[in-house]
């Protein structure tokens, strides 16, 4: 480790260019000039303190832990960062996409009999089955129809066990599940083998869900032991204090039995009960105040239940608690109801202005059909009209709602799939996986919210392709400003009655100046740049990609010397590089020659998980590539195309109405009328 010089006492306050101090060893120094020539002079012993702030000093780039390898002078270290292949920036562009509505599916159903044919000719389409893809993706099964997936602790145990527990529940049925049936599976023994595998299965209860229920049943068997010893502390003063309300109130009795004869005689009443009317009255002239007070104690919640006694409460007659608890509330419909919560008054007063209930299951079996014989549901819609539900209502289809506290109505959505039941991590992707791929999404995108949260969105997609700190400008302004904002009839241009199924578009502008387009680029999922190569370059009327491109031009590419490839892959921009560099080894080495200055670094992480159960995420490695920047457009030109008009001529879904006989105008008669008022007037 290398020792700091210590700073001699005269030269720690001493900051004069021109000190004059004699030299001491003890005491002070000489006065040197930096080495670097900045301009800078100190005294000898400070020389490490100013190699820290000198701008000529060589250091590494601010970003050396993120992967950024380049050395420099000091001074040039805030320029750097602009062009710092390890200043990465993720785009956080976000945007809503809805899925069509009923009534709007037929220039959906029309795109997509053709779907990839007009995934390479329209950007809308091509975006929108990008974002649906994402959201296939993301959707779990077991989320939206967690009664229809597979029973995950039988499908661990061992196909060759002829286990009768498993024959048991698979032979199970709902219209069979009578008392004998649940005695027969009571009896039912299992064997050892499958306790282990029940015992291994994750599903069934993970060691982290079991410590934390262990957690809380220690804390309730703590509480209860602690409220068993309190309430032995006070079982001998309550037993004093009834024995004391025993004893007055017999002595009450005997003296004030005659009044109490009479007084019931009177009334009509029978005894002091709760329940009785007019008992407090009663006791207020029978009785002195302390016994009345102590009947209160002890009967207080009945007088109150049976509208004896009025509730301290704000809304009066209303609701009662015993006593207050602390309620997690995550949502709205999580709320559980206290356990001294009672019920209105109203109905334990009057039972029979009660409404009558009763609990009863009610299912499909009240058609008069079987399962097989009802429709199938389709996963896609069905998965996506809950989804919606969720995100607009805020809550699933025919959830349990409460409507009175301690009522609850309890509905269920019934489905019938023929992929079910599905298993425990599946996704709607894979669920339709082997069909053929439609299109169920908007075309046009939504910048502004429903009043929804966008972070917990399923309909939220985010851009999250990373740029270096100098290419992200470009990619916001022709990306998502230029482009993106602009496809609901602007930069591409549909027919008006594309509502009737007509699926032609047109686009409207080009980079000024050069002869390309914009197309969307599946491998990267990103909108790139094509130029317009000629009949004589061409591959035969296939699709175009960079990397085919440049592999039909390797042969004669190959031949160039190092330096002229290397020249030539300075003009290509991140995109096309990303590509070229996939043609062969050579052209990945010649691109690899351009990483410091084009491309970018990035940090890949995963994560590590110990032995006592936590995790932390390590970066294990640094990744060199290339980002999907295309070239940048500064000022569009419109394209030679021709007016919409023109297709409007020839477009199958344009049906004109020629009239030839003369229709009356809206308002005419009003017309007529008022210029005869005038007529008459004048």
């Amino acid at each position: 480790m290398k020792m700091a010089k210590v700073i001699h006492k005269h030269c720690d306050n001493c900051y004069s260019v021109h000190c004059q101090a004699p030299v001491n060893l003890s005491i002070s120094c000489m006065v040197i000039k930096c080495h670097e020539h900045c301009g800078a002079t100190f005294h000898m012993c400070k020389q490490d303190e100013h190699q820290l702030l000198c701008p000529y000093e060589m250091v590494p780039c601010l970003n050396v832990d993120f992967g950024c390898p380049l050395t420099m002078l000091r001074h040039k270290l805030a320029k750097h960062l602009e062009v710092c292949p390890a200043s990465v920036v993720c785009c956080s562009q976000e945007w809503n996409r809805w899925p069509v509505h009923e009534t709007d599916m037929t220039f959906y159903r029309k795109v997509s009999e053709n779907l990839q044919l007009n995934t390479e000719t329209n950007l809308d389409i091509a975006l929108a089955l990008r974002d649906q893809a994402l959201l296939f993706q993301s959707i779990k099964m077991k989320n939206i129809f967690p009664e229809m997936m597979e029973d995950p602790v039988f499908q661990n145990i061992s196909a060759g066990v002829n286990s009768p527990v498993k024959d048991a529940f698979c032979s199970l049925d709902f219209s069979e599940f009578t008392e004998n049936g649940r005695a027969e599976m009571e009896g039912v023994e299992v064997s050892q083998e499958e306790r282990n595998a029940l015992a291994k299965n994750d599903d069934v209860a993970s060691t982290q869900n079991y410590n934390t229920w262990e957690r809380i049943f220690k804390k309730e068997k703590d509480g209860c032991n602690q409220a068993v010893k309190n309430l032995n502390k006070e079982g001998k003063w309550e037993e004093k204090e009834e024995q004391k309300y025993l004893n007055c109130e017999v002595e009450n009795r005997n003296s004030h039995k005659g009044a109490v004869s009479d007084t019931r005689n009177m009334h009509g009443a029978t005894g002091l009960a709760p329940w009785q009317d007019g008992v407090l009255e009663r006791l207020g002239k029978e009785v002195n105040i302390a016994e009345y007070n102590m009947y209160l104690v002890h009967n207080g919640a009945m007088l109150i239940n049976f509208g004896q006694l009025a509730a301290c409460t704000p809304r009066e007659k209303d609701f009662v608690y015993g006593n207050l608890e602390p309620i997690e509330v995550q949502t709205v419909r999580s709320f559980n109801v206290p356990a001294s919560y009672r019920a209105k008054r109203s109905h334990l007063k009057d039972p029979s202005h009660k409404a009558k209930t009763a609990h009863q299951s009610v299912d499909t079996a009240d058609l008069g059909l079987s399962i097989e014989d009802l429709p199938k549901s389709e996963e896609v819609s069905a998965t996506l009209l809950c989804s919606l539900e969720k995100e607009l209502k805020g809550h699933f289809i025919s959830e349990s709602a409460t409507t009175d506290g301690l009522y609850v109505d309890i509905g269920t959505q019934t489905y019938n799939f023929s992929s079910a039941p599905f298993k425990a991590d599946a996704s709607l992707a894979d669920v339709i996986a082997e069909r053929p791929c439609g299109l169920y999404f908007d075309v046009e995108t939504e910048s502004v919210t429903r009043r929804h949260n966008k972070m917990s969105s399923a309909f939220s997609y985010m851009c999250g392709h990373s740029f270096r700190r100098d290419e992200y400008q470009s990619h916001f302004r022709n990306a998502h400003c230029d482009i993106q904002a602009s496809l609901g009839g602007w930069y591409q241009q549909r027919c008006p009655l594309a509502y009737l199924g007509c699926t032609f578009s047109q686009i409207r502008f080009h980079p000024a100046g050069q002869q390309a387009t914009i197309k969307y680029c599946q491998d990267v999922s990103a909108l790139v740049f094509q130029p317009h190569i000629p009949a004589t370059l061409g591959d035969g009327g296939k699709s175009w990609s960079p990397r085919r491109s440049a592999a039909q031009d390797f042969n004669g590419l190959s031949s160039l010397p190092l330096e002229i490839l290397q020249h030539i892959a300075g003009y290509l921009d991140s995109f096309t590089l990303l590509q070229l560099s996939q043609v062969s080894h050579l052209m990945r080495d010649v691109c690899a020659t351009l990483l410091q200055e084009r491309g970018m670094v990035l940090l890949e992480w995963k994560k590590k998980t110990y032995s006592h159960g936590g995790s932390s995420w390590k970066s294990r490695k640094k990744i060199w590539r290339f980002s999907s920047l295309f070239s940048a457009v500064d000022r569009w030109s419109f394209s030679n195309v021709p007016s919409m008009s023109e297709h409007l001529k020839s477009c199958t879904f344009y049906q004109r109405e020629e009239r030839r006989e003369p229709v009356a105008l809206a308002c005419l008669q009003e017309v007529r009328e008022r210029r005869g008022k005038l007529k008459h007037e004048r």
